[in-house]
């Protein structure tokens, strides 16, 4: 192994072909969008060069703003919930149902390799109020709650996207998180239990520590996946009612592609990655404290 990793050939020619690939289908596109930031127009009207007046646009851009606000509120609210989903039911897993959650991780995890569209029809359904209620508008009109049309109101959509989304995707957080707390040593759990630590203190100061990586690895995961919310908006509400649920993707899609105005849509573009860079950056320095700590 070490003759091989000390071959600059042989590594020119193990790695050389995925570098290839990797620069074509990433790294070339990025630039070029990189580039559109500078100019006007479109591939049919042509293109004119702009400067720095997309981004002067941008940041006088209300619909920019109010996109990235939405996407933000978002992205934290679906991440907390959908980690946080998934941590308890990876918990549930391993200490208490223990080897017969094989059953229960299949059927939560189902809904994750659902088509985005099936299950944003499904919930429209559920959360119809015509042509008859949906059994979301049933459940509560049982409690005694009063509620219209969830989809006319900002909130009401934010609520029903938050709820499909952290629905759909919990299952697959939890089989993360369920594989990364099996590697926690069966002895070190019983020494603690023997100390005197159990149910919260034992979760607090010796799962979550050992669990970190993977925790982290799930937060970062979610965190990106998030803020670049698409299907799952075009689907349900498609930025609607008006613009209120319109996040940067869809409003970039919009900006390039009905509107033709590629180099701006770009400069949206280069406004989420510096958006998913910095919040990641921001995990990862906080993921610097030692979590079994205040």
């Amino acid at each position: 192994m070490r003759s091989v990793l000390g071959d600059r050939r042989a590594i020119l020619v193990l790695l050389g072909p995925a570098l290839l690939v990797y620069t074509l289908v990433m790294l070339v596109p990025m630039g070029w969008s990189l580039g559109y930031t500078f100019f006007k127009g479109n591939v049919i009207e042509g293109f004119s060069f702009g400067g720095v007046g997309n981004f002067v646009k941008l940041w006088h851009d209300q619909e920019a703003h109010s996109a990235l606000m939405f996407t933000l509120t978002y992205a934290l609210a679906v991440t907390v919930a959908q980690v946080l989903c998934g941590y308890l039911l990876a918990l549930l897993y391993v200490f208490v149902l223990r080897r017969s959650s094989a059953l229960i991780r299949t059927l939560v995890f189902f809904p994750v390799i659902l088509p985005t569209v099936a299950v944003a029809l499904m919930f429209q359904k559920l959360f119809a109020v015509a042509p008859q209620n949906g059994l979301a508008n049933i459940a509560v009109e049982a409690l005694g709650i009063h509620h219209g049309d969830w989809f006319a109101s900002s909130s009401g959509a934010f609520l029903v996207l938050v709820v499909m989304d952290v629905w759909r995707s919990m299952g697959f957080y939890a089989v993360l998180i369920y594989a990364g707390l099996l590697d926690i040593p069966e002895e070190t759990i019983e020494s603690a239990r023997l100390d005197g630590a159990t149910g919260w203190r034992l979760v607090r100061h010796i799962i979550v520590p050992l669990s970190w990586p993977v925790l982290l690895s799930s937060l970062v995961f979610s965190i990106n996946g998030t803020l670049k919310v698409f299907d799952s908006v075009l689907a349900l509400t498609n930025g609607g009612p008006g613009s209120d649920t319109t996040p940067l993707t869809l409003y970039m899609f919009r900006t390039a592609f009905n509107y033709g105005d590629y180099g701006y849509g770009s400069t949206i573009a280069l406004l989420l990655t510096v958006v998913c860079l910095g919040v990641t950056l921001i995990i990862f320095r906080f993921s610097r404290r030692d979590p079994s700590k205040g």
